[in-house]
């Protein structure tokens, strides 16, 4: 029995530095999930743009795995599996408005640049609703509505993440007249269309846009310009694109459609192979043409026109006011 309690007595004096040494693993952290709150602001009750649609159908099933660009470009926290997740995109032109059923542009980007100093594009997409899988990390994500458009970050933890952008958007369309009673052919018709930058240059957005183009563009101001013909018939007006609702302006032109022939009497033939220029009262050419029957669309004001034939040079003075097309005669006779 002394033995026995003496051998005790020595492998209990061998065990006790090494159990006083022992490591015992901490218990693993559970990841930590963000997921910060949705605003909603009070629903207004004009009309929607567009009709509502059930978000998610025709979208793009597409998974980025672990090992592809996102990893390298949105490394996982350490204590958060690299293992896709899923992830649902769509957007709406405004808050309490329907998804947009078409037309969206997705992209997706990583947050830190590449070699270059841009953000590697990971995912494109033109499907409204669009499904893929992305391993969890931060992203940028971009859509574009026309040219309204939107960015915003996207942080993928582990479960379903579910995004949607709201692009805060309207849309416009453009007509324009001389009056309510004259109206000008669509095809003589562009529009440019501008904002105004953080140090009040005009920045363009749409430039030769057509009449009765659906244009869709981020809420706000912005400043329209009509062009009627090649001269300088134009007219300017500041239009406000609400979000959800598709404005509707019409732009009228102080100015009217212009003829010339060269005759020599009241009513005669025209006679050909005709120089032509016309200049407003500053002396700035807003026409030159060779031939018969030169057309112009002017402005209001006063101008002169010059023909020459041969040798032999006309010239008159006149004044285009708006309205119908005229026609000025050159005459030869009484010069």
């Amino acid at each position: 029995m002394h033995r026995l309690f003496t051998a005790l007595l020595v492998l209990f004096a061998v065990l006790l530095p090494a159990m006083s040494h022992a490591q015992v693993p901490p218990p693993i952290p559970h990841p930590r999930i963000e997921r910060p709150g949705d605003a909603h602001p009070p629903a207004n009750d004009q009309p929607s743009l567009l009709a509502p649609q059930n978000a998610g159908q025709g979208g793009n099933d597409t998974t980025l795995s672990p090992d592809t660009s996102p990893v390298a470009g949105n490394p996982p926290a350490p204590d958060v599996p690299a293992v896709a997740q899923p992830v649902t995109l769509s957007a709406r032109v405004k808050e309490d408005g329907p998804s947009i059923p078409s037309g969206l542009m997705w992209r997706i980007f990583a947050t830190r640049p590449d070699e270059t100093g841009k953000l590697p594009m990971l995912f494109k997409s033109e499907d409204p609703s669009v499904t893929l899988s992305l391993v969890p990390g931060r992203y940028l994500v971009h859509v574009a509505y026309g040219r309204a458009q939107a960015s915003d970050t996207l942080d993928v933890v582990p479960g379903p993440n579910v995004k949607t952008i709201i692009l805060d958007a309207g849309a416009l369309k453009l007509r324009a007249a001389v009056t309510t009673e004259i109206p000008i052919p669509a095809n003589e018709l562009t529009f440019d269309i501008s904002t105004t930058g953080l140090n009040g240059e005009q920045i363009p957005v749409v430039n030769a846009a057509l009449e009765d183009e659906m244009i869709y563009l981020n809420a706000g101001v912005y400043s329209v310009v009509s062009k009627w013909g090649k001269q300088n018939a134009t007219v300017r007006a500041d239009i406000r694109v609400e979000p959800g609702q598709v404005t509707e302006a019409t732009l009228f032109h102080k100015a009217a459609r212009v003829s010339f022939v060269l005759v020599s009497k009241p009513g005669g033939e025209a006679i050909a192979d005709v120089d032509w220029k016309v200049q407003d009262k500053d002396g700035k050419t807003m026409l030159s043409y060779f031939g018969a029957f030169p057309t112009a669309v002017l402005a209001k004001g006063d101008y002169t026109v010059i023909a020459q034939s041969g040798d032999a040079v006309f010239n008159r003075d006149f004044q285009v006011q708006p309205g119908r097309p005229i026609e000025i005669e050159v005459l030869t006779t009484i010069y």
